[in-house]
């Protein structure tokens, strides 16, 4: 079979690329079997003030082979420099290491808070000139 004839590239719909996703997580597990019966945990703290109003927050997502990847930790602008950043990295790291991991990972641009997870023991593994133009995104990992 020809395959340069038989095939057509079209815009992917939402079953497609949940597809795509389930066959990559089908690969990954047969090349490197996981360590955790879910392949991915979802896991998110939120602080909130007196009148239940979110004043910020962490989402991460521990993957596989009990990898925390951390996506999101906000607080909102009045609520930094009181130490609530460094609260929910404890919880969510804390939360991990209950959960058997020993890798943290995450990314960050050179505006938002490099230097505040490297004072928390994060180190850079890579960066990404230009991204946005005229910026930096920061690779970090940290051993748990």
């Amino acid at each position: 079979m020809d395959s340069k004839e038989t095939v057509t590239i079209v815009t992917a719909t939402s079953q497609d690329n949940e597809y795509l996703e389930n066959k990559l997580i089908e690969f990954n597990q047969q090349q490197v079997p996981f360590t955790q019966s879910e392949p991915f945990i979802q896991l998110g703290f939120v602080i909130k003030d007196k009148e239940h109003v979110i004043r910020g927050g962490i989402t991460a997502v521990i993957y596989c082979w009990k990898i925390l990847y951390i996506n999101v930790l906000w607080v909102d602008e009045q609520y930094r420099k009181h130490g609530y950043g460094a609260k929910l990295l404890a919880k969510i790291e804390q939360e991990a290491c209950k959960q058997g991991c020993k890798l943290a990972h995450l990314d960050t641009f050179d505006f938002q808070a490099k230097d505040f997870y490297l004072r928390h023991g994060y180190e850079i593994f890579g960066q990404l000139d230009d991204c946005p133009p005229g910026h930096v995104k920061f690779f970090m990992k940290k051993t748990l």
